[in-house]
């Protein structure tokens, strides 16, 4: 079956399965009750949904950067020095995309800064993907759900119709992370992205825009390589709603998973 991620067509059946899992547990967002406030069935919603069924974590360390101090730094600081130290990141590298500054950075394994960029990001604000976003036609998607979703995700390459390669960041919402594409030249995508300002940089039905030298220098390679974390913050929620920080291991097994390493269709 074919999905649209960002106006374009993208064959789903191709997303890349690797054969391994990542030296400790990976763990999901923060479980949050909201299925009240989505109007969905199940009772709470894991950000960072994963391609497949999860199972529950089976080795917990003791304590998860316990009571973790931000040092005054910025939240994109806070949580790369989160996921270098506790592991969460499964000890490689990873990329975190800072949607209130609509910027993209790539790090590695001990946590420190690789490369960044501006980025193109989902048009309307907001941290939760509209409840089967992925499925709808793009006409039929309002300009409210054109969201970038925040949470834990765990990247894995893909492909679109045209052969050409995107990294999947959340599969069930069709949100991919991709090269700009400067198909309709009135969005002006290029020329967003080149801008000194961050308040045209939201353009996007919700997937993540990136220049085409840093998608191939950075986010390519580091996702062929192996399955990748990627930390989408938060622009309405707090930070440690989102992402388990400072939490006992035990309270963050019991609302966590790890995840599996190959994708449902």
């Amino acid at each position: 079956m074919d999905r649209k991620t960002d106006g374009e067509p993208v064959n789903v059946s191709t997303p890349a399965a690797h054969g391994v899992e990542p030296e400790v547990p990976l763990w999901r967002g923060l479980a949050l009750g909201v299925a009240v406030a989505v109007g969905v069935s199940a009772s709470i919603v894991i950000f960072g949904r994963p391609h497949a069924a999860v199972s529950p974590a089976a080795h917990a360390p003791a304590v998860v950067e316990e009571a973790y101090e931000a040092d005054g730094a910025d939240e994109a600081t806070q949580v790369a020095r989160w996921a270098a130290r506790s592991g969460d990141a499964g000890r490689r590298p990873f990329i975190i995309v800072d949607k209130a500054n609509a910027r993209v950075m790539a790090f590695d394994a001990k946590g420190q800064l690789r490369a960044s960029t501006p980025a193109l990001l989902g048009a309307a604000r907001g941290d939760d993907s509209v409840p089967g976003i992925g499925t709808k036609k793009i006409a039929d998607i309002k300009p409210e759900e054109r969201i970038t979703p925040a949470g834990r995700f765990v990247a894995r390459p893909g492909m679109n119709l045209d052969g050409e390669d995107i990294v999947w960041i959340d599969y069930d919402a069709a949100v991919s992370m991709h090269r700009v594409r400067a198909t309709k030249a009135s969005e002006r995508r290029l020329q967003r992205l080149a801008s000194p300002t961050i308040a045209d940089n939201r353009i996007s039905w919700g997937c993540i825009n990136l220049p085409a030298a840093f998608y191939d220098a950075q986010i390519s390679p580091m996702v062929k390589a192996s399955p990748s974390v990627v930390y989408v913050l938060p622009e309405t929620r707090p930070l440690r709603e989102v992402f388990a920080m400072g939490r006992r291991a035990e309270r963050h097994a019991a609302l966590s998973a790890s995840w599996k390493s190959t994708p449902s269709p």
